[in-house]
């Protein structure tokens, strides 16, 4: 049996810099051949907490990455707006058809989205609602129908674009029927929806940035085939037209920056990826991490959008039948090799399981917080499937829809950023979070950008000229 020793304390004194005395227990305890010094330990901790509040004073987070990094995925979530079949369409046809032109267009469209999706998150963590629950608050109930109507109608446009372009995904790995593989889409979607919410949402979270993962591979490994030149991708970066065939597809891409049913949902994903957490961080700490999440996000969706771009230009270019998902997947397969081409149908097909899902979870909160319904998701997934099912068992050119659909989103987008760029300018709201002027300007002057540029989109679709 070992022999118990008894340490007796030693007093010492340290003399500080402004002049007081604080006396310190300084103790040493023996077990086995450790040591545990509580006066070090104490100075530790102290200096831990000094450094945690000058780092506070700074508006620094005041925990270390690890921590930082759980804060991350609400914007990753949203991203996958970003990367729907719809835009996939509109980059490879852009490239197709006009090469490196417009790599400029998707980088200055991504940084516009970058700061609307950082203020849907910046509103729910200052404010501890999403964007549809205070429009719920302040809107009369014809108000709140009337919102709730259009916005709906943006959901089931959206669903329209995703549920079809999964149908094409799995027609060209399986050669499926279109309605078949509507159907499936729909039935994995709503699987997937199954873990959104309550104790398994980190697992929803992870599943849909996993997708992104694929879709990202799917999209740019053509690129490791046959790589672009350099130089003719920077020439892209050049705003500059040749025709105005050039300018309206700068605006429809523009135009198509932003996803409504995105803003809405950010702005819930922000306090339902804490939820379940014991411990939230302060809304200090949690507007950092989101600039994080968000930039870092944004820039993963953007590169894939422009590796799309740059993708088509330069092995696409000048070829015929590049402007309908099939045709570039055929021609992708044709010049890059068929395992290239099953590889970007896989990637088409994580694009719309995942799309799909979060769009589905968007018009549950667009409900939840205008009409104060609280449906199953599979309620909410069922209003939207619906009607992209029945397009596609009466259209001949599934492609078309995808067309009538995104103009369709086009007229939803003012319902969606005007309101967040005014409630984040609100002082009542957002207290001393609240936008600068010299910011709201900058807000405004995209609102104004995005709105024209859709109206215009809206006009030239109408009069048959986009």
């Amino acid at each position: 049996m070992s022999t118990r020793q008894d340490w007796g304390a030693r007093g010492e004194q340290h003399e500080r810099s402004n002049g007081n005395l604080e006396r310190e227990e300084h103790v040493d305890r023996h077990d086995g051949d450790s040591v545990v010094d509580i006066a070090t330990v104490a100075q530790n901790a102290q200096r831990a907490q000094d450094t945690a509040i000058e780092q506070r004073a700074e508006g620094k987070p005041e925990k270390p990455m690890h921590a930082l990094a759980s804060m991350l995925g609400p914007a990753f979530v949203a991203a996958v707006a970003y990367v729907d079949p719809g835009n996939v369409a509109a980059n490879l046809t852009s490239g197709a058809r006009y090469g490196y032109l417009l790599v400029w267009v998707l980088v200055l469209a991504n940084c516009m989205s970058v700061l609307i999706q950082y203020q849907a998150s910046k509103l729910g963590i200052v404010t501890g609602k999403s964007l549809p629950q205070i429009l719920g608050d302040r809107l009369g109930n014809g108000g709140r129908f009337l919102f709730f109507a259009q916005a709906e109608v943006i959901a089931i446009a959206t669903d329209l674009a995703e549920v079809i372009g999964g149908a094409i995904a799995l027609n060209l790995l399986f050669n499926l029927p279109l309605l078949l593989g509507g159907v499936v889409i729909g039935a994995v979607s709503t699987v997937l929806l199954f873990f959104q919410g309550g104790a398994t949402h980190k697992i929803f979270e992870r599943l849909v940035i996993g997708l992104l993962l694929v879709i990202t591979f799917g999209f740019i490994a053509g690129l490791f085939i046959d790589p672009p030149n350099p130089l003719k991708v920077a020439e892209g970066l050049i705003p500059r037209f040749t025709d105005g065939a050039s300018v309206l597809m700068a605006t429809s891409m523009l135009g198509a920056t932003v996803m409504p049913h995105a803003i809405y949902l950010h702005s819930t994903l922000v306090n339902d990826h804490y939820a379940q957490r014991k411990h939230k961080p302060s809304i200090k700490e949690m507007l950092h991490g989101s600039r994080i999440d968000v930039v870092w996000a944004l820039a993963l969706a953007g590169t894939v959008n422009i590796c799309l771009l740059v993708l088509a230009a330069n092995s696409l270019h000048g070829m015929t039948g590049t402007d309908t998902i099939e045709g570039a997947q055929h021609a992708i397969a044709q010049v890059l090799g068929p395992t290239v081409g099953t590889i970007f149908s896989i990637g088409l097909l994580a694009s719309s399981l995942s799309s799909t899902s979060v769009g589905t979870y968007a018009g549950s909160e667009i409900m939840k917080g205008l009409l104060h319904w609280n449906l199953p998701m599979w309620a909410c997934r069922i209003t939207t499937l619906v009607p992209a099912l029945f397009v596609l068992a009466l259209s001949n050119n599934p492609t078309e829809a995808l067309v009538i659909g995104q103009v369709i989103l086009s007229i939803g987008i003012p319902f969606a950023i005007i309101p967040l760029m005014s409630y984040t300018h609100n002082r009542d709201l957002m207290g001393k979070y609240v936008d600068s002027t010299a910011k709201h300007v900058l807000c405004i002057a995209v609102v104004v950008v995005i709105v024209l540029l859709n109206v215009l989109l809206i006009a030239l679709t109408f009069m048959g000229k986009a």
